[in-house]
């Protein structure tokens, strides 16, 4: 057998042996490394390197390194996951580099971390002004995470007070031109539901690359032709919808406020009466 088609070969196992190892160790390989993890994939990355260019009679030991380096990399993230320890030990603990809004400059010099980088990786978090920063803290990763003060943190419905109704993220309904009628179907809509929407902007299933569907039956389009803009067809009639749901909850909401019991009564039974007509009118909406 010639050099090149040898070499081709050994590199095609060892890539194929590669993925296997990497699907064997697990996700974390792929992400945000701990040290030893930094470490394995160095290791395996020159061991892989040998097998595919090392002529020698005994390259295929490379595999047995590779082996055993994913063995000990597995059974120390046994390890890492029966005892707090030795995951201290492997991999470091935090370090809280700000501390009730003020930086600790210990701490900095401890992870070798100047002030710029400091407020490089703040600026990453939105974070422009150190006064705003409560709590940060150095993950064994090295990522710095954030917490703001708490005249600082973005208003939400709850600081509000506020009841929301409930959202799920939008489900894609045709993929790549193709209807996928199990996620329409869980939505309560059909096929022929799809191609009426989509006949409002004079397109054709076949026409889209991507489409999605959120709660309230409006359509994210994304056709093939990237130089057509899709109308909004059914922008309004969700809005719409939406301000009706919010309605119903702001009616559950003040009669969770009012002390008055009757209030109470009546501001509960406005909300179900709500729902109800909300329920009655949704297909009316979307014909």
């Amino acid at each position: 057998m010639s050099s090149w088609i040898e070499i081709a070969l050994r590199t095609l196992s060892a890539v194929a042996f590669l993925l296997l190892m990497t699907k064997l160790l697990g996700k974390r390989q792929v992400t945000e490394l701990s040290v030893f993890e930094y470490i394995t994939g160095i290791t395996i990355g020159n061991v892989a390197a040998y097998i595919s260019l090392d002529t020698d009679a005994q390259w295929y030991l490379g595999f047995l390194a590779l082996g055993v380096w994913v063995a000990v990399s597995l059974g120390i993230e046994l390890l890492q996951l029966k005892s707090k320890r030795v995951r201290n030990w492997i991999d470091g603990t935090p370090t809280v580099l700000i501390q009730k809004g003020k930086v600790l400059e210990k701490n900095l010099k401890r992870e070798r971390l100047t002030t710029d980088e400091l407020l490089q990786q703040l600026r990453t978090k939105d974070v422009f002004n150190v006064d705003q920063v409560e709590f940060a803290v150095m993950e064994s990763s090295g990522a710095i995470n954030v917490l703001l003060k708490s005249e600082h943190q973005p208003i939400t419905p709850k600081t509000l007070g506020m009841r929301v109704p409930n959202e799920h993220e939008p489900k894609p309904v045709i993929m790549d031109g193709k209807v996928l009628s199990d996620t329409l179907n869980q939505r309560g809509y059909d096929v022929k539901w799809l191609e009426k929407e989509l006949k409002k902007s004079d397109l054709y299933i076949e026409d889209v690359f991507l489409a999605q569907l959120d709660d309230y039956g409006s359509l994210y389009l994304d056709l093939y032709d990237d130089k057509v803009k899709v109308p909004k067809s059914t922008q309004s009639q969700a809005a719409l919808l939406a301000q009706l749901k919010k309605c119903e909850a702001d009616m559950e909401m003040y009669g969770m406020l009012t002390a008055d019991e009757s209030e109470k009564l009546k501001y509960a039974a406005c909300s179900k009466q709500l729902k109800h007509l909300i329920d009655e009118v949704r297909p009316l909406i979307y014909q």
